[in-house]
């Protein structure tokens, strides 16, 4: 199966070690260490069918006082941000990284798929054109676990924050070699929507088993994911200072995709590590 390598931005981000077997959950409490109160941490997929959240994440956001997710989706100036943040540097464009014939080939892909030509996407990073077809590899209307939640933290009149900025996480896509991401694009082309669908329908259906295991194996198996030290686990890594200074201050939910929980650089185990007690809400 082709390598999920970008799209896994907007779906999950799969980790590859485990130290020790975690519980089949989503929802985890933090506590301990200092904290006066308990923080949640929750694993989202960032597109899927059916984004409802369970009573238990409708209590966890209750009992809680702000929202963290990776971005601060509520920011006024986020998809301005997002335009500048997506061309490639130096003026480079992907009818120079791929031949003739395959640019063509990806041009009637996208056409065909989200409605654009790349003639149009030409400027744009491709692991970002990989993910606008995502929401295509649906068999129903997309939904957000991520904007559920932001419905919830606005009736509750709290703030929202991200753990990491819209510039940064874009910026990951220039960590990695703009060809190597434009022959992804140019395999997903060739390999059609058939693929994507089956690969995606597979990952929402392991998503809604909780089995964090189980998403990580999986995607360790496809040979799904490359870069991780730059997709998962730096990520993860920089979210902690994080994650500790806003659960000192307030009891804080924090959404992340769901496969950055698992493994020995996941956010579970690296805040255990750093003395929290982390466990599962079933």
């Amino acid at each position: 199966m082709k390598k999920i390598v970008f799209s896994t931005l907007a779906l999950l981000v799969g980790a590859f070690s485990f130290s020790q077997k975690l519980e089949n959950a989503l929802l985890w409490k933090i506590s301990g260490n200092g904290l006066t109160q308990p923080s949640y941490l929750f694993g989202t997929m960032h597109i899927t069918c059916d984004a409802t959240l369970e009573d238990n994440v409708l209590a966890a956001l209750d009992a809680t006082g702000q929202l963290y997710l990776e971005v601060k989706m509520d920011d006024p100036g986020l998809q301005a941000k997002m335009m500048q943040a997506a061309m490639m540097k130096d003026g480079q464009k992907m009818s120079q990284l791929a031949t003739p014939e395959h640019f063509e080939l990806v041009n009637t892909f996208l056409n065909e798929n989200i409605g654009m030509p790349a003639t149009l996407l030409d400027a744009f990073k491709p692991g970002l054109i990989s993910m606008m077809i995502v929401p295509k590899t649906l068999d129903c209307p997309a939904e957000s676990v991520e904007m559920n939640l932001m419905g919830v933290s606005a009736e509750q009149g709290e703030e929202m924050f991200g753990l990491e900025t819209i510039e940064y996480q874009l910026a990951i896509f220039d960590a990695i070699p703009y060809k190597e991401q434009m022959d992804e694009l140019v395999k997903m082309a060739k390999e059609g929507m058939d693929e994507q669908i089956k690969a995606n329908k597979e990952l929402n259906a392991i998503y809604k088993s909780k089995d964090l295991k189980a998403i990580s194996d999986y995607i360790a198996k496809e040979d799904a994911i490359a870069h991780s030290d730059i997709m998962l686990e730096g990520r993860n890594k920089n979210w902690i200072p994080k994650i500790e200074e806003a659960a000192k201050a307030k009891a804080t939910f924090f959404g992340v995709g769901a496969a950055h929980l698992p493994g020995d650089t996941g956010v579970i185990m690296l805040l255990r590590k750093k003395g929290y007690k982390v466990e599962a809400v079933k």
